[in-house]
């Protein structure tokens, strides 16, 4: 029974902990997406630059865009220009016409509103 036996040693490093994902505010979370949705905009750099995975925030683009919560305009003749549409817990909403922003009541009277963006887009 003298026969030759070749044993392997394996070598293990533990194994890191699993980093706890980052809880996002809502406030962040439209912060980020405005500017990953900026015309010309690197999506990659803008999660970089807050410490997130570009993936995460590709798929954030990509669940708004298909929620409706962010849509893509015409194209102009240089860029994409994009506009958001966000719920927001206020009694106040923000318009963007062109580079004005109208400000207005939540419970505006919607006829009133779209004479006023009517008026603003004219202007």
């Amino acid at each position: 029974m003298n026969q030759d036996r070749t044993f392997e040693i394996l070598t293990a490093e533990p194994v890191r902990k699993r980093r706890k994902p980052k809880l996002w505010s809502e406030e962040a979370k439209s912060l980020i997406l405005e500017q990953a949705l900026a015309p010309g905009a690197n999506v990659s750099a803008v999660a970089r630059a807050h410490g997130m995975d570009p993936s995460q925030l590709f798929g954030w683009r990509r669940a708004a865009l298909a929620s409706g919560s962010v849509r893509r305009l015409k194209v102009t003749r240089d860029n994409e220009a994009f506009t958001r549409f966000e719920a927001v817990r206020t009694d106040s909403v923000e318009i963007w016409v062109g580079d004005t922003t109208l400000r207005v009541s939540a419970s505006i009277d919607p006829a009133l509103l779209s004479g006023i963006v009517r008026a603003m887009r004219q202007a």
